[in-house]
């Protein structure tokens, strides 16, 4: 009982610590999980290729829903590998999550369904028949094994919705409710500095003094002005978060868009690539990494 499966890591437009709703994109960086159940065994051995002494929870606790969900409570294994970078604000939980959460449903032989989320727009919850899910109520599971190891403050059905769809989405993470979803076609500059932050950590209280600015961020959002969504996003949580803006306005002049990403430390700028090189050489400049990829239209795959 053997599944493989992959889903990409996101980034941000309008970050839901202020007011639960939220906005992100799927990015082309993947996070592989093979999990291997047997019957015969109790509990999940979590193990992360980058990081071997990680906290394994989060995937432990996505097997262990699924099996119980759709199997028998089988144990047995779930390894993940990954090209996002962990604690960057590039959703690396919500990928290995969704990507464990497919995999173990492979395992089971259950199938996906409805992979881009249209159906709920159409048709608000689905009962998916025995046997199947749809993708967003696979993504579902595992925002709720993050909400039950605590590695999220909003349960960031944004990010895994993000990351499980494809393209960009905005959500309410209070009901977990997909509430637009387009695809935009962008090249995407990431500048990680060399510190980490946890989304856990965040200062929940400060970012409730930008609500007017999230609210206008929202509206935005939803009217797919994404670009200046980001950029307005990534001023007021910079500041909300104590993180310098200066990237942000190095990017301005160039980028679509530009935010700080999640909780930090990462900024992201979008646009076209032969704009984005003037923002590229100017975050070579400083301490950290530089990742250079694209927006993804399909998410999370079973391999």
């Amino acid at each position: 009982m053997k599944g493989v499966a992959s889903a990409p890591g996101a980034g941000t437009v309008l970050n839901a610590l202020a007011t639960h709703r939220g906005s992100a994109f799927a990015i082309d960086a993947d996070t592989t999980a093979t999990v291997d159940l047997d019957p015969s065994t109790e509990g999940v051995d979590g193990e992360i290729a980058a990081a071997p002494d990680g906290d394994t929870r989060l995937i432990e606790r996505c097997v262990e829903l699924v099996a119980d969900r759709f199997g028998d409570g089988e144990g047995g294994t779930v390894r993940t590998d990954s090209e996002v970078p962990m604690a960057a604000g590039l959703k690396s939980s919500s990928a290995a999550a969704n990507a464990t959460i497919l995999a173990a449903l492979d395992a089971l032989g259950v199938d996906v369904v409805d992979p881009t989320g249209a159906g709920e727009l159409d048709d608000g919850e689905t009962d998916p028949a025995a046997g199947e899910i749809t993708a967003a109520d696979a993504c579902r599971i595992g925002v709720a094994a993050a909400r039950d190891v605590g590695v999220t403050i909003t349960g960031a059905f944004d990010d895994a919705a993000a990351s499980m769809l494809g393209g960009v989405v905005v959500t309410d993470n209070d009901t977990d409710e997909l509430l637009a979803r387009e695809t935009r076609q962008w090249d995407v500059l990431v500048w990680t500095p060399p510190e980490r932050a946890y989304s856990a950590d965040a200062d929940v209280d400060r970012c409730g003094h930008i609500t007017e600015m999230a609210d206008l961020v929202e509206e935005l959002a939803l009217d797919g002005r994404y670009g200046k969504a980001m950029t307005v996003n990534g001023l007021a949580y910079s500041a909300a978060l104590g993180f310098s803006t200066e990237p942000a306005v190095e990017a301005m002049p160039h980028a679509e868009g530009v935010s700080l990403s999640g909780t930090g430390p990462s900024v992201v700028a979008v646009g076209d690539s032969e704009d984005l090189a003037a923002v590229r050489e100017q975050w070579a400049a400083r301490d950290g990494s530089l990742l250079e990829t694209t927006t993804r239209t399909e998410g999370a795959r079973i391999q």
